[in-house]
């Protein structure tokens, strides 16, 4: 996922604001306890959707893939001060972990944290969202883009993360499900008339994408 040099990587690091100290400990741990830490989304990537939700000013949010906390945080930040962000993750041997992480949080009333089968629970939620965040299995990239599409409201975004796949996009050769699926997904975004999108190089890749209509 290093697709700058280092030292232009430490330089944009450098002149980008410092995350929170919940969020340090939360990436800090995730490193220490869990399995494939690597997924955190950690300090560039979290102000880059901190920021993107501060301007977008949501009021309702979803999170598809919790992980461990970091990126529902970030989010949150920008939620509207009544708003609420619902976050899906299949792990249940995290949820204790994540859920003290979120009590630590400004936003703990805000956030709604669900363990199980996000196919099966985003039918059951009743509210339309302003913002998603598309970060689970990448297999189900479209399949959660067509649950969630109808229920995004007019000038909401989805933004979906590891749109790259560590460069495995552009290598013609490579046939695993996860490349052949993420490039899917990504050809479905650009032939949806529904939305306007740009692919920002950031990390593994971010597709951000606005509903027009």
């Amino acid at each position: 996922m290093d697709f700058l040099p280092p030292k232009l990587d430490e330089y944009i690091v450098e002149h980008t604001s410092k995350c929170t100290s919940l969020l340090e400990k939360i990436e800090r741990e995730t490193y220490q306890k869990v399995l494939m830490p690597r997924m955190v989304s950690g300090g560039f990537q979290g102000r880059v959707l901190s920021m993107l939700s501060k301007m977008i000013k949501p009021k309702n949010i979803l999170e598809i893939g919790t992980f461990t906390g970091y990126s529902a945080i970030c989010l949150a930040e920008g939620l509207d001060e009544k708003g609420t962000l619902v976050t899906i993750d299949i792990n249940e041997e995290l949820y204790n972990m994540v859920n003290g992480y979120f009590g630590e949080s400004p936003f703990k009333h805000q956030i709604d944290y669900r363990i199980g089968n996000a196919l099966n629970i985003i039918p059951e939620l009743k509210n339309n969202f302003d913002l998603v965040f598309i970060d689970a299995d990448k297999i189900n990239y479209a399949t959660y883009y067509d649950l969630i599409i109808d229920r995004l409201n007019p000038n909401g975004y989805i933004i979906a993360d590891n749109v790259l796949w560590s460069g495995h996009v552009v290598d013609h050769d490579r046939k695993d499900k996860e490349t052949l699926a993420i490039k899917a997904f990504n050809k479905k975004i650009m032939e949806d008339t529904r939305v306007e999108n740009v692919l920002f190089p950031i990390r593994d890749g971010l597709m951000i994408c606005r509903k027009t209509d």
